[in-house]
């Protein structure tokens, strides 16, 4: 699936809003942050191959080092990280793509983005 406009794009929107979460937590998080960024472009180049098994791996990888270093900060919140990420992929992976944008829209407001995804054509 091809967006007419990548900014619109759901992983883009949620790498672009990691930034808020370095300036919260500080120059600790910027490598984890770079990684979890980068897992999120390998999970689009996937999805633009048609490797759709391959960008839930890439997601589910970029959530956990996510919620690592939530865990981090906070082992509760590292908890619940891990758990919307892996009802994310799961969600995903069974073409639940309601359940697995809900899962998004949590993530985006944990990394900083205080609105949900208004856009229904996953």
């Amino acid at each position: 699936m091809t967006l007419s406009n990548p900014a619109d794009d759901p992983f883009t929107k949620l790498a672009q809003n990691l930034g808020e979460l370095e300036i919260v937590i500080g120059e600790r998080a910027r490598p984890a942050i770079a990684g979890v960024r980068e897992r999120l472009r390998d999970a689009l180049a996937c999805r633009e191959r048609g490797d759709m098994a391959g960008s839930i791996a890439a997601i589910r990888l970029a959530m956990s080092q996510l919620a690592a270093l939530g865990s981090t900060l906070d082992p509760e919140e590292g908890a619940v990280m891990r758990t919307i990420a892996e009802r994310f992929a799961n969600a995903l992976g069974a073409g639940q793509k309601g359940d697995a944008k809900s899962s998004v829209d949590v993530m985006r407001r944990k990394a900083g983005d205080t609105k949900d995804d208004d856009d229904k054509d996953w």
